[in-house]
């Protein structure tokens, strides 16, 4: 190119005659990009969550400052109730019951959707790919496809608004391309700031009523061992604590492949417990009889995954 040429072509771009092209994202960098927005962004709208055939409207909050997070939902139809996710912890407040619950969580990090820091750590079991750009609550986005390598996990698909790069919808399908269940914006709005709200029990005369309130525990005490994973999970937390109001243990183990989350929970069998296949929604649970002990094991993974982990699984030989 000339000296003249590239002085012409200079001179239109700064004067706005002619654009420069934006360079294309990849599917990869738009995710990255949305990860970083939903961690530091402070946002809030009306979302709409599909599950188990129910479509329940709630108000979505999100503030962040210096590195800390807090998202709530409040339900727009009865029961009403708020749920507010601090790190490491989900409190829910029942208005019509004045009752809270706290459930420990220190392995959950969105109401939205969860996704690794790194997506390489995850390439040889998904496979990224934006096939499409469409709007969201009258946002352009990018439609990026999360495609499992194999038929142990679901396909999900995630619109990424092109502007803010903030997830405005988020769907799970099987493995025949049925839809399970969506996550939706019908509108949302960035704000500078947003206030953080302190958690208080609604019934002062009833503390709030804390589960999973343990540390976090090595597998390597659990009551059993699994033996069969699909590629890519591994074990992200465990913790023995009594369940159903009653004092027996049950151990329960979280497997996670960054997207994809399965529970596996053993406790003594009892009369009354049912083994077999289960499904509500787009989880599945599978559970069996082994010695004297109840296993079950349940996910948001196609029925073949629950039963192979499940089938895999042995009592441990407390011997050695």
């Amino acid at each position: 190119m000339t000296a003249i040429k590239h002085f012409f072509v200079v001179f239109l771009l700064s004067t706005g005659i002619v654009s420069a092209k934006e360079p294309e994202l990849t599917a990869r960098q738009i995710l990255m990009k949305m990860n970083h927005a939903m961690a530091v962004l402070n946002y809030q709208g009306t979302v709409a969550f599909l599950k188990n055939g129910k479509l329940e409207p709630m108000k979505y909050v999100h503030a962040a400052k210096d590195g800390v997070e807090q998202e709530r939902l409040l339900s727009l139809n009865s029961p009403l109730r708020e749920i507010i996710r601090d790190a490491g912890k989900v409190s829910c407040l029942f208005k019509e019951t004045q009752q809270t619950l706290v459930d420990h969580r220190p392995f959950e990090r969105s109401f939205l959707v969860d996704m690794p820091s790194n997506l390489n750590d995850i390439s040889a079991i998904y496979q990224f790919g934006i096939v499409g750009q469409e709007n969201v609550a009258m946002l352009p986005s990018y439609v990026i496809a999360v495609q499992p390598q194999d038929n142990a996990r679901y396909l999900r698909k995630i619109w990424v608004e092109k502007r803010y790069f903030l997830p405005l919808k988020v769907a799970v399908y099987d493995n025949s391309g049925t839809l399970l269940e969506q996550v939706v914006f019908t509108d949302i709005t960035v704000k500078d700031a947003l206030s953080f709200i302190p958690v208080k029990s609604l019934d002062t005369k009833n503390p709030a009523r804390h589960i999973h309130q343990l540390p976090t525990q090595s597998a390597d005490q659990a009551a059993f061992v699994v033996t069969a994973k699909p590629a890519g999970f591994r074990d992200i937390f465990f913790a023995r604590k009594p369940m159903h109001n009653t004092e027996q243990p049950v151990d329960h183990l979280l497997l996670s492949d960054g997207f994809t989350s399965v529970s596996i929970y053993m406790e003594s069998k009892s009369e009354g417990m049912l083994s077999g296949l289960q499904s509500v929604g787009a989880v599945n649970l599978y559970s069996r009889t082994i010695n004297n002990y109840q296993l079950t094991v349940m996910g948001e993974v196609p029925v073949e995954t629950v039963k192979f982990i499940a089938e895999g699984i042995k009592l441990r030989d407390l011997k050695n």
